[in-house]
């Protein structure tokens, strides 16, 4: 029987992700990732020259969509 690591998309430890695995938790694609960072719509901070998302970044970005949503 093999055993495989957990996915880091799935790690709940993670308190900073890559843009790829933001990418991934919320479905969309690099580019669009980076559009939502540069828009201000995706939280991100700067870890030296790495670009960092906060783990509890991309639910609050469905959060406010959700919220806008209901409002509209």
């Amino acid at each position: 029987m093999s055993t495989t690591a957990p996915s880091t998309v799935d790690d709940p430890t993670l308190v900073l992700l890559t843009v790829e695995e933001a990418a991934r938790r919320l479905q969309i694609g690099r580019t669009t990732c980076y559009r939502l960072i540069r828009t201000g719509e995706l939280e991100s901070i700067p870890v030296g020259n790495l670009r960092r998302i906060p783990a509890d970044a991309p639910a609050a970005y469905v959060a406010r969509r959700r919220a806008q949503q209901r409002a509209a």
